[in-house]
């Protein structure tokens, strides 16, 4: 198995229900590194916005990557820290959350589905953040050529923001 065996594709809601399982397999509270818990809902109305990329493994969602709007990304407090930390350029995006199936992971997933996105949104400036103790992530995004731009702290928990132009 390699990331070169997942399609690469754009969602579509009939993706949502995969993509809301893998985001629960990863959430802090099941010892990933997922912050927060987007509903259904919030999936769709991202998807009607802007692009979702997944990658799926014999229809299986292994992996995503969100790009969503400010505006629509801003309710959860602890995207405005990131955005009180980093407002970003004139017409940024919110990138993420990303996340990839576990037995997936290091396999250049992350670099096929960033492509994907880059090619959809190009010339924008994407805004993310990592937690600081997520070594894996934050290689993984300065790997992708994101640079850190700033430092933010969340309910005592500490974050660095990356961001790129596409």
């Amino acid at each position: 198995m390699t990331a070169s065996d997942c399609e690469i594709a754009l969602a579509t809601v009939d993706d949502i229900p995969g993509i809301v399982e893998l985001q629960g397999l990863n959430l802090l509270s099941n010892g990933g590194f997922l912050s927060i818990e987007f509903s259904n809902d919030w999936f769709e109305r991202v998807l009607s916005e802007m692009p979702i990329i997944v990658a799926r493994r014999d229809g299986r969602i292994v992996g995503y990557l969100v790009s969503s709007t400010v505006s629509v990304a801003a309710g959860a407090p602890i995207i405005q820290a990131k955005l009180r930390a980093y407002p970003g350029s004139r017409n940024p995006y919110n990138h993420g959350p990303v996340c990839i199936a576990k037995e997936e992971r290091n396999q250049g997933l992350i670099s096929r589905m960033f492509e994907a996105l880059r090619e959809r949104l190009g010339g924008r400036e994407g805004i993310a953040f990592v937690r600081r103790d997520n070594g894996a992530s934050l290689a993984a995004h300065a790997k992708l050529g994101m640079r850190q731009v700033a430092e933010f702290t969340h309910d005592g928990v500490a974050y660095v923001v990356v961001a790129y132009i596409a």
